[in-house]
């Protein structure tokens, strides 16, 4: 557990779980607490950096829609009043609206933009796809530290399990495209025209793609784009994979590798350093997608994989997002 989520932790058991008893003991059961959503210091990242914004101490108290009609108030005025009591000093307004009394309901729902149902813990097929993908990881954050009635902890948990097959076989065929095509086609075409603009824009679509792919195979969700890296890192024990991102966002275009250089598309341009590093991740996601039984084949082209992951379940195939010009 990291320092900052144990503080808040602390917190909770030396005044918020005093409050709680003292004040609304019938219905202490009933309240589920800890911290979790956005902010930084919610995947135990925080910083001095991020005493601008988000900065402070606090915890979410979670009830259930009816709960919420029957004492949520109360409790909120209750919370309130204890976080601005002179221990509570420097309680930012930002993380004031992140922290404090919320619906189970909504908790879920605003972080990913579809309407949860808590209640029955079931997402659709249709909400999975739905989703705001890039907030599961800020759903499930955290730590929770009370849940007697389980509702929270339940569509907690239905996150957690991941995605079902068909939904990650779909958005791993999505990222695999978008990597072949950003980094292993357009980026070339865009460095034979002389386009250093799109070619970097190229390798920041290609580096974005990786890494989620990365997330993807390791059935992991990754967190807000800012911290992806430093989740990667953390994840990757022999730093490989990490080391490779790394070099490749480290590496500038350049054009003089391209220069009395015809385009081939099937014949790499191994001059510039970023193409070689582009084929050696593709290599690494090659390796992970066989050793998770994804496929028998060791193609480095990986738009390859795209039809073979969506017939796995009869995927549909999602709408192109780019086109090879």
């Amino acid at each position: 557990m990291s320092g900052v989520i144990e503080k808040n932790r602390r917190f909770y058991n030396e005044y918020v779980a005093d409050m709680i008893h003292s004040r609304f003991g019938g219905y202490e059961e009933r309240i589920a607490v800890g911290i979790a959503g956005e902010g930084s210091d919610c995947f135990g990242y925080d910083d001095v950096i991020s005493r601008d914004h988000d900065f402070g101490t606090g915890v979410c108290l979670w009830l259930t829609d009816e709960d919420m009609e029957i004492f949520g108030r109360e409790l909120s005025d209750a919370y309130n009043e204890l976080v601005d009591s002179a221990e509570r000093s420097f309680y930012t307004k930002r993380l004031r609206e992140r922290r404090g009394v919320m619906s189970i309901h909504d908790f879920y729902s605003n972080i990913l933009q579809i309407d949860c149902d808590v209640k029955n813990c079931v997402i659709t097929e249709a909400q999975w796809y739905a989703l705001d993908h890039s907030c599961l990881k800020t759903a499930t954050n955290g730590e929770v530290f009370r849940d007697d009635m389980g509702v929270f902890t339940a569509f907690r948990n239905l996150l957690l399990s991941y995605y079902p097959d068909k939904i990650r076989y779909r958005r791993l065929a999505e990222k695999l495209h978008e990597y072949a095509s950003s980094l292993q086609v357009n980026y070339s075409r865009c460095m034979i025209r002389h386009d250093t603009v799109a070619a970097s824009m190229c390798k920041a679509a290609g580096l974005s793609a990786a890494m989620e792919l990365y997330f993807l195979l390791k059935k992991e969700y990754p967190p807000y784009y800012k911290w992806t890296f430093r989740a990667l890192k953390d994840m990757d024990g022999d730093r490989e994979f990490a080391a490779k991102i790394q070099e490749l966002a480290d590496t500038p275009v350049n054009i003089s590798a391209w220069e009395d250089t015809k385009y081939h598309a099937n014949r790499p341009n191994y001059k510039d350093r970023i193409v070689s590093i582009a084929e050696e991740i593709a290599s690494l996601l090659v390796s992970m997608m066989r050793d998770g039984a994804l496929t028998n084949k060791a193609d480095l082209y990986l738009e390859s994989y795209v039809d073979e992951l969506l017939g796995k379940n009869n995927t549909p195939k999602p709408p192109a997002t780019v086109e090879y010009e």
